[in-house]
């Protein structure tokens, strides 16, 4: 029989697990919470954005810089790692930088490790956003990744591109090489692909993960674990039927469009037409009124009412007899 534990060694194996957990979250940091791509207010223009060695929109330096690496702001000398020595003295500023990254265009600190990692491993070498393909230099804001294709974003698409990123490129749910059920999905491709198919001779599936997409390579998901949708045409081939005789059936569509448009504007047509009537009967109205009026002022004019006030005469030109 194996030999039982005791307590110590119980410790002893739940802190090694647990140190390894430690170095391998270092490792893998996520990307918002990452030094270079830290948010920054500029001092002088008061906007803010992404860790930088100059603003982005006024070019002038900060006076606390942020190491892209490891993101202190201040060298208090309590290792010999530093390349320029300042012994019992704590550097800021300009005088802890060492050097500007190539990829993030932000401060490295004078730390020797710093220096010698970071260009190597820094997380926005290749960052162009997927949608407007801009790159860290293009643009002043943050960079993310997709939750479901992760792939790199900027600060402006981010949330409309997360919102259409699980729509297939397909009307089906069906894989792409047969006609069955596609199981797993790829959200860099948009594609869906069934048990057998999934499999891959060129890209290797790792123990405890999910297969790797034959196309792209990248992770597949479980398509019931998702919320995908298929694509929909609201006007194309389909409409236009199997007997349509347009260039790639597209003949059906432009005369339904047509149509409406005729339509449209007999309806248009119609209306002038009522508006005009109306606009008849008005005058016709107005003509009936007037001809009233003479109609009137003639029945009335034989009539003698004497000497009134309204005719021109007043009490005062009475002849005295």
């Amino acid at each position: 029989m194996p030999k039982k534990k005791t307590g110590a060694r119980k410790k002893a194996e739940n802190r090694r697990e647990r140190e390894k957990q430690i170095r391998a979250s270092r490792a893998n940091i996520d990307l918002a919470k990452h030094p270079c791509n830290a948010s920054m207010e500029c001092d002088k223009c008061q906007r803010r954005q992404k860790n930088r060695a100059f603003c982005y929109f006024c070019n002038s330096v900060q006076k606390l810089p942020i190491c892209a690496q490891c993101g202190k702001t201040k060298c208090m000398m309590k290792s010999s790692d530093c390349v320029i020595k300042h012994a019992g003295v704590y550097s800021t500023g300009l005088a802890m930088v060492g050097a500007i990254c190539d990829f993030c265009e932000a401060w490295v600190c004078h730390g020797r490790k710093c220096l010698s990692t970071h260009a190597c491993i820094c997380p926005l070498a290749d960052a162009e956003c997927i949608e407007c393909e801009r790159s860290v230099w293009d643009h002043g804001g943050r960079i993310f990744a997709c939750s479901f294709c992760h792939n790199f974003l900027c600060e402006d698409d981010q949330f409309e591109h997360q919102a259409s990123c699980q729509v297939l490129e397909a009307e089906t749910f069906k894989c792409v090489s047969c006609n069955r059920l596609g199981q797993h999905s790829c959200l860099r491709c948009k594609a869906c692909f069934c048990d057998d198919h999934v499999r891959s001779k060129v890209f290797k599936q790792e123990k405890g993960k999910e297969p790797p997409c034959p196309k792209c390579g990248h992770e597949t998901q479980q398509t019931k674990d998702l919320s995908m949708s298929t694509r929909s045409l609201k006007f194309g081939r389909q409409t236009g039927g199997e007997d349509a005789d347009g260039a790639s059936g597209y003949d059906a569509y432009w005369k339904s469009l047509s149509a409406s448009k005729a339509g449209d504007a007999g309806d248009r047509e119609d209306e002038c037409d009522e508006y005009e009537a109306e606009d008849d009967d008005e005058d016709e109205n107005d003509e009936g009124g007037k001809d009233s009026d003479t109609e009137t002022t003639d029945v009335f004019s034989n009539l003698n009412l004497g000497r009134t006030y309204a005719s021109g005469y007043a009490h005062y030109e009475e002849p005295e007899d």
